[in-house]
């Protein structure tokens, strides 16, 4: 089967891929999406959007498309728009002129996905309802979805259901897949800060020290998951960071450790949190020292509604034929802020392969644009389908 690429979205595919090439030239932090932000409200004017609103959670956009039908149903459309702290070296003509930050994530081919299928929706408006365009700041891991909710997304701009899309560097063009149910897992961070007694480090013994300390506590928290999760649920603890000291000659005072849990069940999450608490409270008293611990929930469980990931796959078949469809993805331990608004507004968020095959979060990742035209389709598809235009 070819690929049934909307005219409108085929036609505006050089438009499409240079406004993907500036926004990765031009990479913005979570919250400091100012650039993009708005570019994307002048694109959406420019398409003739009927509302465009701005400034929600400091740097997001929503833009609000009225089909020819009168329905009051409406569809939401999400895509994110923030890049990554890391120094590019993926080496193509647009690289990041930003240094230390660089769109490693694909989040700059999300919002040009999102705007292709805005230019298809207010063309052509055949469907019965309203299109809601929400274009999210600060994906990764600094709020942006609860910074939207807290400031009232859903109760100004309602939405039925909501879909989200993610770019898939398989190597697999024009593949579509979806996990139902639990398909992301949530997230904690968590800091962990031991206060010994700093020394000369010939006279350890006068000391308590909080470096022994800390690295003994790494593989006691690691012990959670091999002895208190249950062998068939899905846990994850790393600790990814150890600062401690700053001489050869110097018992460190004090040692800090950071890292993340993942997980998809939060009676599993409420077990670990409490278990690292207990652990930090005994280790304090056994070595006489004190121990802080900081547990923040920073993503939830992505859970996708079984009915609607089906005609989410249903609408991406339209795009990419049955045959590229794989409708029983794998769970993935990976986290994703989508999920706050998921438990809001019953949606699905599926994923979406490319020619690309350097992992996200990697300075040599490069998204294939020859993926923009596919999900730019594909979300405008599933309006179409869920509230469509009988004449």
């Amino acid at each position: 089967m070819s690929i049934n690429i909307s005219s409108v979205i085929s036609k505006s595919k050089k438009e499409l891929t240079e406004i993907f090439e500036d926004l990765h030239a031009n990479p913005e932090i979570g919250f400091e999406e100012e650039r993009t932000s708005k570019i994307v409200a002048e694109k959406l004017k420019s398409f003739g959007v009927d509302e465009v609103h701005t400034g929600i959670a400091k740097t997001g956009v929503v833009g609000i498309i009225r089909g020819k039908g009168q329905g009051n149903r409406r569809i939401g459309l999400r895509a994110d728009m923030d890049a990554l702290p890391i120094d590019e070296i993926s080496g193509v003509a647009y690289t990041s002129k930003n240094p230390g930050t660089m769109h490693a994530c694909g989040h700059d081919g999300h919002t040009t996905m999102l705007l292709g299928a805005a230019k298809h929706l207010a063309e052509t408006r055949e469907f019965d309802g309203t299109a809601v365009l929400i274009f999210q700041p600060a994906e990764e891991g600094l709020g942006g979805a609860r910074g939207m909710l807290e400031e009232g997304l859903f109760n100004q701009f309602p939405c039925d259901e909501v879909f989200g899309m993610h770019n898939s560097p398989n190597g697999k063009i024009n593949s579509v897949d979806i996990c139902k149910g639990a398909a992301m897992a949530g997230a904690s961070f968590f800091d962990i800060t031991v206060k010994g007694v700093g020394s000369h480090a010939a006279m350890p013994q006068q000391s308590k020290d909080s470096l022994v300390i800390a690295s003994a506590l790494v593989g006691q928290i690691q012990s959670i998951v091999s002895r208190n999760v249950p062998p068939l649920e899905t846990c994850v603890i790393s600790v990814t960071q150890i600062h401690a000291g700053a001489a050869y000659n110097v018992v460190p005072e004090t040692a800090h450790l950071a890292g993340t849990i993942r997980y998809f069940s939060d009676s599993v999450y409420e077990m670990v949190e409490n278990r690292m608490k207990d652990i930090c409270e005994g280790f304090g008293k056994a070595y006489g020292v004190s121990i802080d611990i900081d547990l923040r929930n920073i993503f939830d469980v992505l859970t996708n509604d079984d009915d609607l990931s089906d005609e989410y796959m249903k609408a991406a078949a339209d795009i990419v034929g049955s045959e590229n469809i794989d409708d029983k993805a794998e769970p993935a331990t990976g986290s994703e802020d989508f999920a706050d608004m998921l438990k809001v507004v019953p949606g699905a968020y599926c994923r979406v392969g490319h020619g690309g095959t350097i992992p996200l979060h990697n300075p040599s990742f490069v998204l294939d644009p020859e993926v923009l035209p596919i999900g730019a389709s594909i979300m405008a598809r599933i309006v179409e389908r869920r509230i469509p235009l009988n004449e």
